[in-house]
């Protein structure tokens, strides 16, 4: 895994970007030094540029030279993203097809037990006759026939109530040992779809840290764009242009994208402050719980017709939809096991929050995932913001709970804790 510094330092970038980008798109050039010294080391400085003006073959070698390295910054950036992309598809459609086996498979085990009780009451009636023939046996009306000679019509009744009796314990035998089979052939098709979950949950792990391993690279390769390709540009247009007044106006540029970030974050706060449906956050029940993010529940847990794909697929939560870039909370405390491109969950953070329960929180918007792996959050503590990310007709937070890997339906999940979503 990555360390922390890898995604905390999103919106300081975010806003550094957007201010190169005023800039330049001013003229003018960004004054920047080297980020660090592996960068210093592997790109040009200021001053081999500065030198590099000296001479017109030193200069257009230094074009050429820093010319390559933008072009490698965005071929390795995207091929990571593209790799991320992937990674996290192939994760979302291995969890897909385990929470699905895993409710077909508690389905069957539902049907299983129905079939045993009843099989249970078929043996049960069949037990109750079998002990009604015995005190009225057929050996008990031939003595009648036999020590009472003018009773022979009564008799014969009897002889007749009998055989219909006995064909009907026949009956309930024969149903009883139909329901017994069908108990048993449901039993051992929910016991061989149990054994089953085993693999399916082993690759839907592996596929969810292979792609937290190629998001961490994508966010590398990114970072390594974001911080090295302003000063790249920057260094190319003082070695091709006479531009003036550079760091006033890169100054300017940064300044600007500041405030307009926070006027987003101000908007943000607003209109989840004035959502509908109920809030997020604030402080954990007695259970230790709070509810995700507010807004109204747009889609219940189940299958449904899927709105992107227009396939039906199993919705293995719920979704609630405050407004864009609205906070998520932290619903219990636990650790992040999971804070990536989640493919169709759009990306997604996954908290361990112990004793074999898990949440997950989709859709989350690009530069939105507030923490980190291996961090501990505490509930209502802001993990992320709501984002359209993934498969996602617009922004909301898809929220899921798990229990020993498989998934729940919230809603009693969370209000057997106090919590209503």
């Amino acid at each position: 895994m990555s360390p922390a510094s890898h995604r905390f330092p999103r919106p300081r970038r975010r806003v550094l970007a957007a201010a190169v980008a005023v800039v330049l798109s001013a003229g003018a050039v960004a004054a920047v030094g080297p980020v660090s010294a592996a960068s210093a080391a592997q790109y040009p400085s200021w001053s081999d540029v500065q030198q590099a003006k000296a001479s017109k073959d030193a200069q257009q070698a230094k074009v050429t030279e820093i010319k390559a390295l933008l072009q490698d910054l965005t071929e390795k950036a995207s091929a990571a993203q593209q790799a991320s992309e992937a990674a996290g598809t192939a994760y979302q459609t291995a969890q897909t097809k385990y929470d699905a086996a895993t409710l077909e498979q508690q389905t069957l085990q539902q049907q299983a037990d129905e079939a045993d009780r009843t099989a249970k009451r078929s043996e049960e009636q069949a037990g109750q006759l079998a002990a009604q023939l015995g005190r009225a046996s057929a050996n008990d009306v031939t003595t009648d026939i036999l020590t009472h000679p003018s009773d022979s019509g009564d008799l014969l009744y009897e002889l007749g109530a009998m055989s219909k009796l006995t064909e009907q314990a026949d009956g309930i035998y024969s149903q009883a040992s139909q329901d017994r089979g069908v108990a048993q052939g449901l039993a051992d098709r929910a016991e061989q779809a149990k054994d089953a979950l085993g693999a399916l949950a082993d690759a839907a792990q592996a596929k969810m840290q292979a792609a937290q391993d190629a998001a961490d690279r994508a966010q590398s390769a990114v970072d390594a764009q974001t911080d090295n390709k302003a000063r790249l540009e920057a260094q190319l247009t003082l070695l091709t242009t006479n531009e003036q007044d550079v760091q006033a106006k890169y100054d300017e540029g940064v300044a600007a994208a500041k405030a307009a970030e926070a006027a987003r974050a101000a908007a943000a706060a607003k209109a989840a402050a004035t959502s509908q449906g109920g809030t997020g956050g604030g402080a954990p029940n007695s259970s230790g719980w709070v509810r995700p993010a507010g807004g109204y529940q747009t889609s219940p847990y189940g299958y449904r017709v899927d709105p992107y794909t227009h396939y039906r697929a199993l919705h293995a939560g719920v979704d609630l939809a405050p407004a864009c870039y609205a906070p998520i909370y932290a619903a219990h405390s636990g650790t992040v096991t999971f804070a990536a491109n989640g493919g169709g969950y759009g990306n997604e953070v996954v908290l361990d929050n112990g004793g074999g329960i898990s949440t997950a929180y989709g859709h989350i918007v690009d530069g939105g995932i507030l923490v980190s792996v291996g961090q501990h959050v505490e509930a209502g503590q802001q993990i992320a913001k709501i984002g359209s990310t993934g498969w996602s007709t617009g922004c909301h937070l898809h929220f899921e709970t798990r229990v020993n890997g498989s998934a729940v339906d919230p809603v009693p999940f969370m209000a057997a804790r106090g919590i209503s979503v």
